[in-house]
């Protein structure tokens, strides 16, 4: 068990997120036990080292049975879904996209909604792709309301975590994305998804204008040749184990403003829908923050009978 304790069992079987066993110091009594509680790696590493589990040593009680390989794969395919990002705190199951802060030494999680003037703040990940023409001069592609984001972090190297879709589908359409554009820019909606580990994500920085904040466009070229353009900050990205999440961290830390997450889907064409936050250390905790849970010692108690 991940509190340090074992159980000694003579059969077990995971349905959902509930380990069934019959315990072998208690007569053969069905029991219960929330997954996460179990540490799988403790019973694997266990299971190596002793040959014939079930031997009993000098007649005392049977040792436990190595874990079936399917089960530990099952187990580590269900906690890439909710990776631990720091002590005891965990994305969440659903699909999201998050940013990592820390508010008084300790770790939150607070929820990005992604941002458009048509999208609207919205959760998940939809896509609003923009063909920027690079022969064009800077000019606004992106402007949100308000003067401020309605997420502000404490700290400067904030890290990111986006659902992404499912890389092995098949694509949806019989052919890549293509724009004619004659002027700037141009754009076309594209049906809701997760985001891609295919994509460069980087963090624009905002114009704070009266009542709004503008993006504007940027030379898509010049990412990752290292040459600084103002008001972007490349990122560096990290697919998780198990592929669900992409970690995405700034490559430089961030000065205190305005900023937005924007995907950038190939060399020509962006993602319209952002996700907005301000960097100020004495901001007022979020509402929505997400705290870490530290997990409960597990304690048995002994049937009563009947």
């Amino acid at each position: 068990m991940k509190d340090g304790s074992y159980q000694i069992v003579m059969s077990y079987r995971v349905v959902g997120r509930v380990v069934h066993y019959i315990s072998a110091e208690r007569g053969g009594d069905e029991e219960e036990v929330p997954v996460k509680l179990v540490d799988f790696k403790a019973t694997r590493r266990w299971a190596q080292e002793h040959v014939d589990p079930l031997v009993q040593d000098g007649g005392g009680a049977p040792q436990p049975p190595a874990i079936d390989p399917e089960l530990l794969k099952e187990e580590a395919e269900r906690a890439s879904f909710t990776p631990e990002v720091a002590k005891d705190l965990h994305l969440p199951e659903e699909d999201s996209t998050l940013i990592l802060d820390t508010y008084h030494s300790t770790p939150e999680l607070i929820p990005l909604a992604q941002t458009d003037s048509d999208l609207n703040r919205i959760t998940g990940h939809n896509v609003l792709r923009a063909a920027i023409n690079p022969r064009s001069s800077a000019h606004k592609i992106v402007e949100l309301k308000g003067e401020t984001s309605e997420v502000q972090v404490h700290v400067a190297s904030p890290v990111i975590y986006l659902r992404i879709g499912d890389e092995a589908s098949p694509p949806s359409g019989d052919a890549p994305f293509k724009v004619e554009t004659h002027g700037a820019t141009s754009y076309v909606k594209d049906e809701p998804g997760g985001g891609s580990a295919k994509s460069t994500y980087v963090i624009v920085r905002t114009d704070v204008r009266t009542d709004a904040r503008v993006i504007d466009s940027f030379q898509i070229g010049l990412l990752g040749t290292g040459q600084q353009q103002v008001d972007v900050d490349e990122t560096k990205t990290e697919l998780l184990p198990g592929g669900h999440w992409l970690k995405i961290t700034p490559l430089q830390p961030l000065d205190f403003g305005e900023y937005a997450l924007m995907e950038v889907i190939s060399d020509k064409a962006v993602n319209l829908g952002v996700w907005d936050f301000g960097v100020h250390p004495v901001a007022p905790e979020d509402r929505d923050a997400i705290k870490p849970e530290p997990q409960r010692p597990l304690i048995l108690q002994p049937r009563r009978p009947g």
